[in-house]
C-alpha cells in the first residue's frame, strides 16, 4: 500500500495572533515573531528528508513555507488555494467579546464557512495531494483552523487549537486512511485516534 507522510505546519505568528483577532481569509502578513518561529520550525524538520512543501496562498502561509523551505534546502513546489484558512466571514478581525458572541452560531458564525465545509476542502486538498505525491513526504504549511478540522474529520475525533509553527505529522494510506502520529508537536497516544 502507497503511505504518504504529511507534516501540516501552522503558519508563524501574526500581529493578529498576538492581539487574538480572528484572521480567518484576511491576509494578515507574519511578524518578526513569526519568522523566528518559521527558522525554528525548518531547524526542527531539516533532521527528515522532505520531497515537497506546498502552501496555502496566503501570505503568513507563503512566506513561512518559504523560509522552511530554504532551511531544508527546497523550494515551495505551489500555493493551494483549497490550504486557504477558514472563511470567518464579518467575525475576522474580531476578538473574544460580545460583538463576536453576537455573530456565534451552531458550527461557526453567521455569515462564514461552517466548520464542516472548511473541513471537507481541507481534506480534498490532501487527498488530492495524497495522490500527486503518492509515497513521498509533503510539508504543507497552512492554517490552524483549517488544520484543526481536517485532521479531526481525518480521524473522528475532535482536536484541540493547532499552536503556531509546531509540527503535526500525519499519514494518509489509500486504503486505510489517516493516521496522526504527531499532534502540536507530541506523539499522538492511541486514544486520542478514532
Amino acid at each position: 500500500m502507497t503511505l504518504t507522510t504529511f507534516a501540516l505546519v501552522r503558519h508563524g505568528q501574526t500581529d493578529w495572533n498576538a492581539e487574538r483577532r480572528l484572521q480567518g481569509a484576511t491576509d494578515i502578513p507574519l511578524n518578526d515573531v513569526g519568522r523566528g518561529q518559521a527558522r525554528d520550525a525548518a531547524t526542527f524538520l531539516s533532521d527528515q528528508q522532505w520531497d515537497a512543501v506546498v502552501s496555502s496562498p496566503l501570505s503568513r502561509a507563503a512566506e513561512t513555507a518559504e523560509i522552511i523551505a530554504e532551511g531544508l534546502g527546497l523550494k515551495v513546489a505551489r500555493l493551494v488555494p483549497e490550504l486557504t484558512e477558514r472563511s470567518f466571514g464579518p467575525a475576522e478581525g474580531l476578538q473574544a467579546g460580545p460583538e463576536l458572541e453576537a455573530l456565534r452560531i451552531p458550527g461557526g458564525f453567521r455569515g462564514a464557512e461552517t466548520d464542516k465545509a472548511a473541513a471537507d476542502r481541507g481534506i480534498a486538498a490532501l487527498e488530492s495531494l495524497a495522490e500527486e505525491f503518492a509515497g513521498k513526504r509533503v510539508l504543507v504549511v497552512a492554517h490552524g483552523t483549517l488544520i484543526r478540522l481536517t485532521l479531526s474529520q481525518a480521524i473522528g475525533r475532535t482536536l484541540d487549537s493547532v499552536q503556531n509553527a509546531v509540527l503535526n505529522l500525519a499519514h494518509h494510506h489509500v486504503a486505510d486512511g489517516w493516521q496522526l502520529e504527531y499532534f502540536n508537536g507530541e506523539r499522538v497516544t492511541a486514544d486520542v485516534e478514532a
